[in-house]
């Protein structure tokens, strides 16, 4: 059983007109992914736009997010590449009362394995919340090899791994060897179904801002032996796949562009990320129309 849920969904950040921060719009995101199969929400993650928003921002986001959801899952992305800037933001999430941390593997600096183990260690270290291990080294240049995360996993707050590292071979490998003591969300849309395969318990996802209750509906089929069901969902779901990332619109642009052509007004994405190409919301309307959805 998923500690914080099945499906958790890596929010984007809402901006007003001006590109400010809107707390407003986040607390109404929020709820409405709760109510659309959600479990719950990683706040500040990469589709949230971390990179671009100040320490102070963060927080703020944080304890408005936490009041949006009182009785679901708040996970605060807290990881840098400088792990004292990382332990700030997480002792900043911790007080902002957020359910656990989300620490991605410190990118660009691309420490050795002992370096890594050293600064997940010293993060976890500075919070009693539940610790989230993100592995996406596509992003970061740097894998968290498996005797790695098996050490970590003897940590007590060290709970979970959201894998973004495309390998499910691999991670089949992690799980037969941690005996319970480490959950794995898919950090790939694509790949939650391969990984429930596997002993997976759910995903972090990005296309979940609109198929949230066909990927919780997957995963209960599943979870009941109803493959053959479970695999249909699955289907249904690539083109959202396909469309919540291309080269001419990175992530988070094409899931902004889809929420506000769903009325749940999100506003533009931060430099660097953006603009958006001039036809993005005709596809987002295409990938609406597959599943049998329409809007103006």
């Amino acid at each position: 059983m998923a500690q914080f849920g099945p499906v958790l969904t890596a929010m984007v950040t809402p901006f007003d007109d001006s590109g400010a921060l809107d707390l407003d719009r986040a607390q109404g995101l929020a709820r409405h992914l709760v109510a659309n199969g959600n479990d719950g929400v990683v706040v500040a993650g990469t589709t949230g736009e971390a990179p671009t928003l100040t320490t102070d921002e963060q927080v703020e986001l944080f304890a408005a997010v936490r009041e949006a959801l009182p009785n679901h899952a708040v996970i605060a992305g807290t990881g840098s590449n400088d792990t004292r800037s990382a332990i700030a933001n997480t002792q900043g999430a911790t007080a902002a009362g957020v359910d656990g941390v989300l620490v991605v593997t410190p990118y660009y600096n691309r420490p050795s394995q002992a370096g890594l183990e050293a600064h997940f260690t010293a993060v976890a270290a500075a919070t009693d919340k539940p610790v989230v291990l993100y592995d996406i080294p596509i992003r970061t240049g740097r894998k968290i090899e498996t005797d790695t995360l098996l050490r970590l996993a003897e940590i007590d707050n060290i709970v979970a791994v959201k894998d973004a590292a495309g390998d499910p071979a691999e991670t089949a490998s992690l799980l037969a060897k941690v005996d319970g003591a480490l959950e794995v969300y898919s950090g790939d849309d694509s790949l939650t179904l391969p990984f429930l395969s596997v002993g997976g318990v759910g995903v972090i996802g990005v296309a979940t801002h609109w198929i949230g209750q066909m990927m919780s509906d997957m995963i209960t089929a599943y979870s009941k032996g109803q493959v053959a069901e479970a695999i249909a969902l699955n289907a249904a779901m690539i083109p959202s796949f396909d469309y919540e990332a291309m080269p001419d619109a990175p992530n988070p642009v094409p899931s902004k562009a889809m929420m506000n052509l769903l009325g749940v007004p999100v506003g533009q994405c931060r430099p660097p990320m953006g603009p958006e190409p001039d036809d993005l919301a005709d596809r987002a309307r295409a990938v609406l129309a597959g599943l049998g959805r329409s809007v103006a």
